[in-house]
């Protein structure tokens, strides 16, 4: 295990993490109903991701994907290494930031353990996420990730029992409509299918990503 990766228990994982990760993909000013301060309290997080002393179960999610079938998490990804985010298509900055960063990384490995990944992103606004709009997105992306739509009620439950903050969207004064939500990436192994490992915004550059994706497909922690 890496010096720089620190060690938590799941309650203290998501008072930080959430504390760290939530954000409203997009700009805002200090009249928005939604703005987050973050806690000066919190120590920001090292390189890499947090290992957690109790891990997590995947969440009990049945979505839709992008070819509008019905797609049940935990049946799909039972014994495959697999990544879990949270965000939305409209998401101008921390979303197609994050899944590109997983992209490159994914680039990097065999091409056989490629194909034993399955990277899940899950929308925080179903409304406007369509499964059309997902498979639009994600093919610029990567077109083997999965993308999930569906109720807000079941995306936030399931967003919540793995530690991710998930409001509904909002329109800013402007016009705009921003989605809050947690920016934590959940690693679950392939050994006993519970996350092991999560990342904070800011913590799934391409480089990271690279050196832990085998150790996590190995069913290690990093």
């Amino acid at each position: 295990m890496r010096s720089t990766t620190r060690t938590a228990s799941a309650a203290a994982a998501f008072a930080v993490a959430a504390a760290l990760a939530l954000t409203g993909c997009g700009s805002g000013d200090d009249s928005d109903k939604a703005a987050i301060d973050k806690p000066a309290t919190v120590e920001k997080q090292k390189k890499g991701g947090t290992v957690l002393d109790q891990p997590f179960s995947k969440p009990d999610l049945t979505l839709t994907d992008t070819h509008d079938k019905s797609y049940d998490f935990i049946k799909e990804t039972k014994g495959h290494p697999t990544l879990l985010y949270f965000g939305y298509t409209n998401c101008p900055d921390i979303c197609p930031l994050t899944m590109s960063n997983i992209a490159v990384a994914k680039s990097k490995l065999p091409k056989e353990q490629q194909k034993e990944l399955r990277v899940v992103f899950v929308t925080t606004d179903p409304k406007r996420d369509t499964p059309e709009e997902l498979r639009k997105w994600l093919r610029g992306q990567d077109p083997s990730f999965i993308g999930l739509t569906g109720d807000f009620d079941s995306i936030q439950a399931g967003a919540r029992s793995v530690g991710v903050s998930v409001e509904p969207s909002y329109k800013k004064k402007n016009g705009d409509i921003v989605s809050t939500h947690g920016a934590q990436l959940l690693a679950f192994s392939p050994k006993d299918d519970k996350a092991h490992v999560l990342y904070t915004e800011g913590n799934t550059d391409p480089k990271t990503l690279e050196k832990d994706l085998p150790e996590l497909l190995k069913g290690e922690t990093p």
